[in-house]
């Protein structure tokens, strides 16, 4: 059963919550860091950086496919804190609907399309046929990426941030096992590190759906939970396809400025994908206090207890303005030697790029941090409006420092970039949680949405 956080220590309750979250973002970094450093091993820097060029794509058409089952997941979490068993039911056969029709589309398209984008953006000629080779494979197994994902942020919405981490596990040690066996002994090349990723999503799902099953009865769909209504649909595309389209804007603004690493030529590229894995791991922990955040505060939001909520953004944005400093400055001083797992002591030229990436970036992970906790908690309470606006101004933020700052500064004025388009997200998510929370100021009760009257 899963885990009520609207009641005890706040603080305890969110840490908690937060370490498997953390520990299972860390195993899906795995998935991906496994198939880049088996690749560069095995394949050379070549076939690295070629699915390094992807990562901007993938992001922009699977983050769609996550964003929507996190949006659909909040329901989830406010009716759990409502007590309300139907709707929770309910709300799930809604939630696999609409994310069955959802990775259709989405398989369909970006599997027709994947080429002609890696061509329009001028993905270097020498890397084109290895990044689409690896990105069709991973863009025809959406479904499978769709379908844990749904799952384990079910699982999280009621508390449980434990099971989702246990199949992550077991599926990373697979994901590594399989990377060989396509890799070196079947001679698929590239596109051997998609297959091993989609497979061990698909093996991560069906234990999902098998413990969910078997010992959580809150999360069995009835015969009549199916019969949802266009209200409901549309109730759950209010909050889901809002959450979806804020990872793709963020991904828009990521494609820009690989159309800009693609200009400035191979080395560019490597080092942005041997960076990024690294900052990827780094800031994880952001994120999974974020992802906590979101649901903390639906919970809490669907049980009335609004003053508990700023009391838990307050404590937690202590905690991750301290671990952003730290970081920061370890990956300023260590980054490039990190990065040396990726593309070797010999690539001089680029782990010299890796520098510059992180003295640009890491010290600014305190924006980034603040981003992700005004970011869930405004998603917590079902707000659409600010974080959807936050996107966009990351993406204005990243195509314009790329477009400005690239040719005058080179790899220094794209890698900028980033937290330049951190910074303009923090407008809106800021103004629209100070906004919320004096609004509901001294506030102990407050209507919360109910779908009980579209059940009936």
């Amino acid at each position: 059963m899963g885990q009520d956080l609207t009641k005890g220590n706040p603080m305890k309750l969110i840490l908690l919550f937060t370490l498997p979250i953390l520990l299972g973002n860390l195993f899906q970094q795995f998935y991906s860091m496994a198939d880049m450093l088996i690749v560069s091993q095995t394949l050379g820097v070549q076939s690295f950086a070629a699915v390094g060029a992807t990562g901007s794509i993938t992001a922009l058409i699977i983050g769609l496919a996550i964003g929507l089952t996190a949006g659909l997941s909040v329901i989830t979490s406010q009716r759990y804190g409502q007590k309300d068993e139907t709707g929770i039911r309910r709300n799930l056969a809604s939630s696999v609907l609409i994310s069955a029709g959802a990775s259709i589309v989405l398989t369909i398209l970006s599997v027709l399309f994947a080429r002609p984008i890696l061509v329009f953006m001028q993905t270097p000629a020498e890397l084109l046929d290895e990044a689409y080779a690896y990105v069709v494979v991973m863009f025809a197994g959406i479904g499978a990426t769709v379908m844990f994902n749904l799952l384990s942020n079910v699982l999280r919405a009621i508390g449980d941030s434990k099971t989702p981490l246990i199949f992550l596990a077991l599926t990373s040690i697979m994901n590594i096992a399989l990377d060989y066996l396509f890799i070196l002994f079947l001679g698929t090349g590239v596109e051997g590190a998609a297959y091993a990723t989609i497979l061990s999503q698909l093996i991560a799902s069906l234990l999902c759906l098998l413990y969910i099953w078997k010992y959580i009865p809150l999360l069995r769909i009835h015969k009549e939970d199916w019969k949802v209504s266009a209200d409901e649909i549309k109730e759950h595309l209010r909050i889901g396809l809002p959450m979806g389209f804020q990872s793709s804007i963020i991904a828009v603004g990521a494609i820009a400025l690989q159309i800009t690493l693609n200009r400035l030529g191979a080395d560019a590229v490597a080092a942005t994908a041997a960076a990024s894995k690294i900052n990827g791991f780094a800031t994880m922990p952001l994120l999974s206090f974020g992802i906590t955040m979101a649901t903390y505060t639906a919970q809490n939001f669907g049980a009335n207890k609004i003053d508990r909520i700023w009391e838990g953004v307050n404590k937690v944005i202590k905690v991750v303005l301290a671990y952003s400093m730290v970081m920061g400055i370890v990956l300023v001083l260590f980054g490039s030697t990190f990065s040396k797992i990726f593309v070797g002591s010999e690539n001089t030229a680029v782990l010299e790029l890796v520098d510059t990436y992180f003295l640009t970036n890491a010290t600014f992970y305190f924006l980034l941090a603040l981003l992700f906790i005004y970011r869930y908690t405004l998603q917590g309470f079902g707000k659409s409006a600010a974080p959807t606006a936050a996107g966009l101004m990351e993406l204005v933020g990243r195509i314009i420092s790329a477009a400005l700052l690239s040719h005058p500064f080179g790899f220094a004025g794209v890698s900028i970039a980033n937290p330049l388009a951190w910074l303009g997200a923090l407008v809106p998510l800021m103004g629209s949680y100070y906004m919320l929370k004096r609004s509901m100021e001294g506030k102990t009760k407050l209507p919360v949405p109910n779908l009980a009257s579209i059940f009936k």
